[in-house]
């Protein structure tokens, strides 16, 4: 009789932590159901750069131990990321194609860990961006990092910097207009 008690008591607890889990979840995925990437442009240029990757997560900026669930990018998979002069596109299995336009792209750095991936130091790439919302005004708009790593030794350095050539600079302040201190002689 104690090892049915045992066994019921066992079952009980795991049923718990399964309803608390899916809970978790549906409430993380309602609070980022107004996240999204864009949509794929029709028209696109030649693709600059291809490679395999493990996509890891997509966090909140600076928060890697955060996860969002954005659609499309929700979970963890082998995939590919292409990227051309309109923006990075990232194709994970099972998933739509998540695209970020060039001009939302924040640029691209090395990590080490994120939600459920941790690597040799510099080991990942997160790429930061800014998503797109449903329901907010457009300077709102929350910028996230997604987490990726390359399945190929020299591949990492090669994204990092066709996602460079292609993020959108910040534009720098220039100084007033004033008359040249050259010389006319």
């Amino acid at each position: 009789m104690d090892k049915w008690i045992g066994a019921l008591v066992a079952v009980a607890v795991l049923a718990v932590v399964a309803w608390l889990m899916v809970r978790s979840w549906r409430r993380r995925a309602k609070r980022d159901s107004v996240l999204s990437a864009y949509p794929v442009p029709a028209v696109r240029g030649e693709i600059e750069l291809e490679a395999e990757v493990l996509y890891v997560a997509t966090t909140p900026a600076g928060e890697p131990l955060e996860r969002l669930a954005v659609q499309g990018l929700a979970f963890r998979g082998a995939g590919r990321i292409e990227v051309m002069p309109e923006g990075v596109a990232l194709r994970i299995a099972g998933e739509p194609v998540s695209f970020i336009p060039a001009d939302r792209v924040a640029g691209a750095e090395t990590a080490s860990y994120a939600i459920d991936r941790g690597v040799e130091p510099e080991g990942l790439i997160a790429l930061s961006w800014i998503a797109a919302t449903n329901d907010e005004p457009e300077g709102a708009a929350p910028r996230v990092d997604s987490y990726l790593r390359a399945r190929y030794p020299g591949d990492q350095a090669r994204i990092l910097r066709a996602i460079h050539d292609i993020a959108a600079a910040p534009a720098a302040p220039r100084p007033e207009q004033h008359e040249s201190e050259a010389s006319d002689d």
